[in-house]
């Protein structure tokens, strides 16, 4: 099962980047739903706001054991000056464990997740270092967590 989840997950990768037009970017994101993550953005249309998707990658590893987080999702731009926009999404964020990371199996963010994203991104029209700061809720299993957050700096090609 985790071996037919990597191949989905790279597959979409490849789709991503093969059929983006415009807006293509990749970021560190600290926070969100991959906790510390690398992740790709791109527009599914030719302009640089309206709806397009994530793909990351990112995780946390405490003594040999961790956990790795792969957020996917999707998110509308909004914005008409090229540089600034509001940002809205949502999406679901698997979880694979590696060795025992907790005595609790039952932690929040041990298990898969939903996400939102409400925040502000700064993009430039022509390419070149972008900014994002969101309010992330995320929820799961008998959880919510309202005011989660997250902050992320990368490059748009």
């Amino acid at each position: 099962m985790k071996k037919l989840f990597l191949l989905n997950f790279f597959v979409l990768v490849t789709y991503f980047t093969t059929t983006a037009q415009n807006a293509q970017s990749v970021y560190f994101e600290l926070g969100g739903p991959g906790i510390a993550s690398f992740n790709y953005d791109t527009r599914f249309s030719g302009k640089d706001a309206g709806f397009g998707g994530r793909i990351g990658i990112g995780g946390i590893s405490i003594d040999g054991s961790g956990v790795i987080y792969f957020p996917v999702g999707v998110n509308w731009l909004l914005g008409k000056d090229g540089r600034h926009y509001f940002e809205v999404g949502g999406g679901v964020t698997p979880v694979l464990e590696t060795g025992e990371f907790s005595d609790d199996d039952e932690g929040d963010l041990t298990n898969t997740f939903g996400h939102l994203v409400f925040g502000y991104r700064m993009q430039p029209a022509d390419g070149g270092y972008t900014f994002r700061a969101f309010i992330c809720p995320i929820f799961g299993n008998g959880f919510f967590i309202p005011f989660y957050a997250g902050v992320s700096f990368g490059y748009k090609f």
